[in-house]
């Protein structure tokens, strides 16, 4: 019963394979292979137009590498005030890019349009003591399982462009997004106006596979420079290639995040019948915020239930009573209905 993060799952059997053919053969280095090559053209018909694709090994690289490319001195970024960027990433975006993170509220962890208007208003390009607006950053889904919609992501990029900044989405659960919406990765992405995506494959069964995909390559021209300063260019980079291959083949990706997701409704549906546990809010991704007495967490773990205890949002709907605690449960592909059910029974003392 393993819901502590869908980081914790093990790579899916298809990509392993992959791997393990490409171990056995030569091929040339530092991203310059006919796999990777291939697998970038891949990510044009992926989104539908050309786009220029660069692969990394961690979310963390991908979204601080990503601002970075659009950074300006005494710039700084705006993100949701709950963002995985500026919650938990040790301040590398402030790091690589030398900007500022400028949290934004809003509920169910999207930046209110209004909140971010106001935000933005405060740093002029001339604000030469406190900074100016340089970029803006959306999580899709959001570090509290909810999903932006297509129209939230319009209402998000018309302020972006109306003043002049370039928006980047952390796309680490871009496919349990993608499936919640039933969008084309164009619909979600560049056609709503996004500049820069980090695509995340790592949580949704790869190895250690992220990339940062430019929507106009323009934006791009000297961030092979980027990568490499900041050691992000591997020898080897064929093998995340290779994953990619896998994982975009056939729309396993898509597979895998659509069962990820359908595990979730699982368990949403099994603690709703409960009358001892309940959703915090709701969520349309992978991630689910329950409330649970604290003896029956306390008893699943004893069984071998792994999750992670959550501290209350600022928005909390309803607060946790002394005898209750706040925990985030993530399903991911390697989940079962047996891993679900035996959960639900534990938590709610069925």
């Amino acid at each position: 019963m393993f819901f502590a993060s869908d980081n914790w799952a093990g790579a899916h059997s298809t990509i392993n394979e992959r791997l393990l053919k490409e171990s056995t053969r030569f091929a040339a280095a530092y991203g310059t292979s006919e796999l990777d090559k291939s697998i970038e053209l891949r990510f044009n018909e992926l989104f539908e137009r050309e786009v220029s694709v660069y692969f990394v090994a961690t979310g963390t690289a991908a979204n601080s590498l990503s601002l970075a490319s659009v950074a300006k001195p005494g710039g700084v970024t705006f993100c949701h005030s709950e963002a995985h960027v500026i919650e938990d990433e040790c301040g590398a975006p402030d790091f690589f890019s030398g900007m500022r993170m400028i949290p934004v509220e809003g509920p169910h962890g999207k930046m209110d349009p209004e909140n971010l208007v106001e935000r933005i208003a405060r740093y002029p390009q001339d604000a030469v003591h406190h900074g100016r607006a340089a970029a803006v950053t959306l999580t899709q889904a959001t570090e509290v399982g909810t999903v932006y919609s297509l129209e939230e992501i319009d209402a998000v990029s018309k302020i972006a462009r109306e003043n002049g900044l370039p928006l980047h989405m952390d796309g680490a659960r871009f496919a349990n997004a993608l499936v919640a919406l039933g969008a084309t990765p164009a619909e979600m992405t560049w056609k709503r106006g996004v500049d820069i995506l980090s695509f995340g494959g790592t949580k949704n069964g790869c190895w250690c596979a992220e990339a940062i995909v430019f929507f106009d390559p323009a934006l791009a021209k000297d961030f092979a420079f980027l990568r490499k300063r900041s050691a992000q260019l591997f020898s080897k980079s064929r093998f995340i290639a290779a994953q990619f291959e896998a994982y975009l083949q056939d729309g396993l990706w898509l597979k895998l995040a659509a069962h990820a997701n359908a595990m979730a409704d699982r368990l949403r549906a099994g603690l709703d019948r409960s009358n001892s546990a309940r959703q915090a809010w709701k969520t349309t991704s992978n991630e689910i915020f329950v409330v649970v007495k604290k003896d029956a967490a306390q008893a699943a773990e004893a069984k071998g239930a792994k999750f992670y205890d959550w501290l209350e949002p600022r928005d909390m709907p309803e607060p946790v009573g002394k005898d209750e605690m706040l925990v985030r449960l993530v399903t991911s592909f390697a989940t079962t209905e047996e891993d679900v059910d035996q959960f639900v029974a534990l938590a709610t003392g069925r």
